[in-house]
């Protein structure tokens, strides 16, 4: 199977992201892509057992979930955002996990305020019905196995400097103000 880069352009509008930086960040996830792409022919020509086979195959989680990392932030993010409906079943959790949903929020965004490079992931565990905010720091190191990704936020420098240098806060603050809450609520659904 060859994967396809998604299509972004709708998300050159949001207010607070130069399209400079948008694109310049679409262009590292259709790397991504390709190089999942890439991966999966190669691993198909080699012997197992081989160290190019091993090395391949380590390499790929890389890729493959930086490409799908990616697919899940943008599509959290909108141009027309809306509040949590409070009557959803996932607002009702976030208030019983932390209190309510402004201690959510704290919490999510201080995740992404830690010193590193990485990504802050708002997960359900379906099995435990637990909700959990999350760091990853590569995109292969840290999933919370067998969790739902419901909000994904990328705090590697190249999602915010060129519009915010290394202020990390205001980037937060921006991408709190445009998250797609219809599709987390999907997610979180599903």
């Amino acid at each position: 199977m060859t994967y396809t880069q998604k299509d972004y352009a709708n998300l050159l509008s949001i207010d607070g992201f130069s399209q400079d930086l948008l694109n310049n960040h679409f262009g590292l996830y259709n790397g991504y892509v390709a190089n999942t792409n890439k991966l999966i022919d190669k691993l198909d020509t080699l012997e197992y057992g081989t160290p190019e086979y091993a090395e391949i195959q380590r390499r790929f989680g890389w890729e493959w979930n930086g490409m799908r990392m990616h697919e899940l932030y943008f599509d959290s993010l909108t141009t027309n955002p809306s509040e949590l409906n409070q009557d959803l079943k996932l607002a009702k959790l976030i208030n019983e996990t932390y209190l309510n949903f402004d201690e959510w929020k704290k919490d999510f965004e201080e995740v992404g305020k830690m010193r590193g490079i990485g990504w802050v992931v708002f997960v359900y565990d379906k099995q435990s019905g637990e909700l959990f905010n999350t760091w990853i720091g590569e995109h292969d190191l840290g999933h919370l196995v067998g969790t739902t990704p419901l909000l994904v936020m990328d705090v590697f420098e190249h999602a915010y400097i060129l519009d915010y240098g290394m202020n990390k806060a205001s980037y937060i603050e921006t991408f709190m103000k445009h998250i797609n809450w219809s599709l987390i609520n999907d997610r979180f659904n599903s």
